[in-house]
């Protein structure tokens, strides 16, 4: 058996390497490492975010770096992601060990070549039938309706449990927000209390912790034999099996009702079957991953982004009042509805500052090169990982006035429209943007305007709000309760 001093002298060896062709490629400039660790040891583990935003502002627009046994360059320039995210070579995914090592280039978030290219065809067209379009007509009211429903249902449980010194909304907003990505990729809608569903929403708490793009795992794989680390990998891979266990129940359930339904699963299924002798990408295993995919990412990036806009919406409360004004002014007592997107600024402003302030991602989704390619003059070795650093950009005073601060009329032009500013990517760009980008625009609408119109959202007397948020795979808000007084 290699002994572990062996395969640290090996990692040693590949370091070595690493720095000769350091010497004969140009490579963006960036900050020295140690062997084995790289730039890991000075990377701030709860918020690597600002730590790599501080290389950017040192190193320029273009840093590269070494984190542990992957060779990262970071992007911190919108301009230059655009033009290396709309190149083929930049499509593939970082090779990081929790991701890769558990996921295995199944699913679509962790797919590359062919098998994401299929893939995400297949996905665009179910959103697409089911009806993520931006124009009015049937399909697309069907999915207003779809989501409607679970708005309602959040409003009723936040009347219910609303009390004077406020509630922390986060299992209301999971339940609701989850349920409604329950129905589109599986069909299936829980009670908030069905032990499956607690279950389910507990292993996503769980996961979005534990599964960070700094975290030390990904980049040493070794540490997998630490107990610490162990444990993680080991509860993370178990709560894959079980999930995998689960959603055969629902295509099971599904082959049993015999019946058509709008349902990512039911989509799958029925291709798989169709071409049982030559199944091509659409396998068991691709199945399972590709429904894990979609339904973990889009409740978390979802309901992190809604629960930021209620917090700002508490700790601002002159801007909640003109946004409220202007609906009562636009609407009357009409309730808000997607065709009312392109009148209520104020609202859409208000979403697309909180997602500039607090991206939900601040380390981007990171790309993989495929090949070996360039950047600007830089060489760029294949199987680097690309960061596209959303929090330097997002928070760029190059392209920002008072980056750090909450203010709704950056995303307001002269003429009253809605400003899009180059250097906002809340979906990121290029040939991996976020897949269902025009969902989530449709969600987050729903649920921020009719909450606004039937409820005050405030501070609890004497609270402090700490608006720091914690990073896993996502920045998400710390614990904290909020007063949903009913509006009359």
């Amino acid at each position: 058996m290699v002994s572990l001093i062996h395969i640290i002298l090996g990692i040693a060896l590949v370091f070595s390497i690493y720095i000769f062709r350091r010497k004969r490629l140009r490579l963006p400039p960036g900050p020295s490492g140690i062997p084995l660790f790289g730039y890991l040891p000075w990377i701030d583990s709860e918020r690597p975010y600002a730590s790599l935003t501080n290389l950017a502002r040192k190193y320029g627009p273009i840093c590269g770096l070494r984190m542990g046994s992957v060779y990262t360059i970071l992007l911190s320039d919108p301009q230059l992601v655009r033009q290396a995210f709309a190149k083929d070579a930049f499509a593939g995914r970082a090779p990081l060990y929790l991701t890769h090592g558990i996921m295995q280039g199944y699913g679509i978030i962790c797919a590359e070549g062919d098998l994401w290219r299929d893939q995400r065809r297949f996905v665009a067209g179910c959103l697409k039938n089911f009806g993520m379009v931006k124009l009015p007509g049937t399909k697309r009211d069907r999915m207003e309706e779809r989501i409607l429903t679970a708005v309602s249902e959040c409003i009723s449980k936040l009347k219910d449990r609303a009390t004077k010194d406020g509630i922390d909304p986060l299992e209301t907003l999971h339940h609701c927000v989850g349920n409604l990505m329950n129905d589109l990729v599986f069909g299936k809608i829980y009670e908030e209390d069905d032990e499956v569903w607690k279950w389910l929403r507990h292993l996503q708490e769980e996961g979005v912790k534990h599964i960070g793009v700094a975290g030390p795992l990904n980049f040493l794989p070794l540490l997998r034999f630490v107990p610490r680390y162990g444990k993680v990998m080991a509860s993370l891979i178990d709560g894959k099996l079980k999930t995998h266990q689960i959603y055969q129940t629902f295509i099971d359930e599904h082959r049993a009702r015999f019946e058509k339904t709008n349902n990512i699963l039911a989509a799958f299924d029925d291709v798989m079957r169709s071409n049982a002798n030559n199944p091509g990408y659409f396998t068991q295993p691709q199945c399972y991953h590709l429904l894990a995919d979609l339904f973990g990412a889009g409740t978390d990036t979802t309901l992190t982004t809604l629960r930021w806009f209620l917090l700002f919406m508490a700790t601002h409360p002159v801007e909640q009042k003109k946004i409220h004004d202007e609906m009562n002014e636009l609407l009357g007592q009409k309730p808000p509805s997607l065709e009312d997107r392109f009148v209520l600024i104020r609202l859409e402003a208000a979403i697309a500052e909180t997602q500039r302030l607090r991206s939900v991602t601040p380390l981007g989704i990171p790309h993989g090169t495929m090949e070996n390619t360039q950047i600007g003059d830089y060489d760029v070795p294949k199987g680097t990982m690309v960061i596209p650093l959303q929090w330097a950009i997002h928070t760029d005073p190059l392209y920002w006035h008072d980056p750090l601060s909450f203010k709704i009329e950056r995303f307001i032009a002269e003429d009253g429209s809605l400003a899009k500013p180059k250097a906002f990517l809340p979906f990121q760009t290029g040939k991996r943007m976020c897949i269902g980008d025009e969902f989530a625009k449709m969600i987050l609408f729903l649920f921020a305007a009719r909450i606004l119109r039937s409820f005050v959202i405030s501070v609890p007397p004497g609270a402090h709000m700490d608006l720091e948020g914690e990073c896993g795979i996502t920045l998400i808000p710390k614990p904290h309760r909020l007063v949903f007084t009913l509006r009359e």
